[in-house]
């Protein structure tokens, strides 16, 4: 009697398709989305709309005209970009720069290595980084928010971010305390709310927890990588701290800055360009949170979250070799 049925794979089912994990992950952009567009206006609107609807444009004119193959936009994955994409800029960039940042990021990140479920970085960070080392200035002028919480100035006025207030500092010979002191510095509530300068996306702190909530509860994200991404930058950045608190900032305030809740959930916990297996995704995390804090504190730029999850992505696929799953009924060798 044949008791076994052999098929091929997959052999595990679940109710989840890329339609709904990309839609859930867009679910759980929305609370930033709205804080953005409470402190930037319309520009955060412009930008956020320009960058999706070139993702959705390149993505549609590559697969029919290039490849030729099965139109997809449908599934969400170049929505997903292009809203990622945008939290990565500055709400008055020139639209033909966010143009072509969508254009590197599905063109080049995604549709060049054959389209979604085939690509070794995250598309929108290779858009992002691309675009900061091609316009740099562009890239790097920040308007400073307004409303309830901010500062009460136009958006034609820009300011440094946080992070870029620390650095300029601490290369000016000031310490910790005496930037913090300043009436210019953002500080930990504006870092948790929104009310500082910086990218779209990555400006309030807790709107983006919230959507982080969301997708552990739906788990279209998993526990591993934020764990290890975080727990290795509060651990490697508090040793810093400890030794010299007036050069380096605590851990909370590395949390709160920057860029560091919007990769460690939405963009290092990538699917596709993370590795598979939940110790390697701990490997993973551990690798870009130490690499993050090392960028920050000893590299020329103030930030290090993009430059450290595509570091980690290209280690993908050497951790996945290194941590492969045990086959069913392979045998162990000892000695």
């Amino acid at each position: 009697m044949n008791l076994l049925t052999v098929s091929g794979s997959p052999h595990v089912h679940t109710q989840q398709s890329v339609k709904s994990i990309m839609y859930g992950v867009v679910i759980a952009l929305i609370p930033a989305i709205f804080v953005s567009l409470y402190f930037f206006g319309l520009d955060a609107a412009r930008v956020i709309f320009i960058s999706v609807a070139a993702c959705l444009f390149f993505e549609w004119v590559i697969q029919k005209y290039l490849i030729k193959g099965p139109v997809t936009i449908n599934d969400g994955s170049a929505l997903v970009t292009g809203v990622l994409l945008a939290f990565n800029v500055p709400s008055n960039l020139p639209w033909w720069i966010l143009v072509i940042g969508a254009l590197v990021s599905i063109g080049i990140g995604k549709m060049s290595f054959g389209g979604l479920g085939k690509n070794p970085f995250n598309p929108a960070l290779v858009g992002r980084v691309f675009l900061l080392i091609s316009f740099p200035v562009q890239m790097t002028s920040w308007p400073l928010p307004k409303g309830l919480f901010g500062s009460g100035l136009t958006d034609a006025i820009t300011g440094p971010t946080t992070l870029g207030v620390l650095k300029e500092g601490l290369n000016a010979g000031k310490t910790v305390q005496e930037i913090m002191a300043s009436p210019d510095f953002p500080g930990y509530i504006n870092d948790l709310l929104g009310a500082q300068g910086g990218s779209l996306g990555e400006i309030s702190a807790i709107a983006l927890l919230l959507g982080a909530v969301y997708m552990l509860s739906r788990k279209i994200i998993t526990w591993h990588i934020p764990t290890a991404y975080i727990g290795s930058a509060v651990i490697f950045s508090g040793i810093f701290w400890l030794i010299d608190p007036s050069h380096y900032i605590d851990p909370a305030m590395h949390l709160l800055a920057g860029g560091m809740i919007l990769g460690v959930f939405y963009m290092a916990t990538d699917m596709v360009s993370s590795p598979m297996t939940p110790r390697g995704q701990i490997v993973f995390g551990i690798g870009a949170g130490l690499l993050t804090i090392m960028i920050r504190v000893w590299g020329a730029y103030p930030e290090g979250v993009s430059f450290a999850i595509l570091i980690m992505n290209a280690f993908t696929p050497l951790i996945n070799n290194a941590f492969k799953p045990k086959r069913f009924g392979e045998v162990v060798k000892n000695g």
